[in-house]
């Protein structure tokens, strides 16, 4: 009976797997517009603090019909995507401009989610990243201690001297 079960589940397993090598990948149609970018990441490596957070990032339209950039959205606010409004025709090219917000210190990884009427890919995911680094300063700052304001040394007042009363007699 084991060996039966053992079998039937190798057999299952290798009818599976040639199945799974017949799968044909999804034709991409001939007709419409392709996207292709020069680049999907960009690495600032390591910046200062306020330093310019700018990269542009370069498409193409491989296809045959104009490129619509439908939707070009970043993943939080401090990274403000703006891009080509106009279709891109076959043959050319548009940009899409990423400023990062340098004045939050440490590493960082954002994407850009780009929605477009591609039929190859119609969405794309960019990719910026880097560290900010707290500026150096340039030199510290000297601090000289102030004098103690001059005092004045006063002799204490003169007491008078205290009466001291007379002793009384009983009677």
């Amino acid at each position: 009976m084991k060996k039966i079960a053992l079998f039937s589940l190798l057999a299952t397993l290798a009818f599976g797997m040639a199945n799974a090598q017949n799968v044909e990948k999804k034709d991409v149609p001939a007709n419409g517009a392709k996207i292709r970018f020069e680049e999907t990441i960009h690495n600032y490596g390591t910046i200062a603090k306020g330093s310019d957070g700018k990269c542009t990032f370069t498409f193409f339209n491989d296809g045959n019909e104009p490129l619509i950039l439908q939707n070009v959205k970043a993943s939080c606010g401090c990274t403000t995507p703006s891009h080509t409004q106009k279709p891109v025709m076959p043959g050319q090219s548009g940009t899409i401009d990423v400023k990062y917000n340098t004045n939050n210190v440490g590493g960082f990884s954002k994407t850009i989610r780009v929605t477009s009427n591609a039929v190859d890919n119609p969405n794309v995911t960019l990719t910026i990243r880097g560290n900010v680094q707290q500026a150096a300063a340039t030199e510290p700052a000297k601090v000289e201690p102030k004098p103690a304001p001059q005092q004045q040394l006063q002799k204490p007042a003169e007491q008078a001297p205290v009466a001291k009363p007379e002793p009384r007699l009983k009677n």
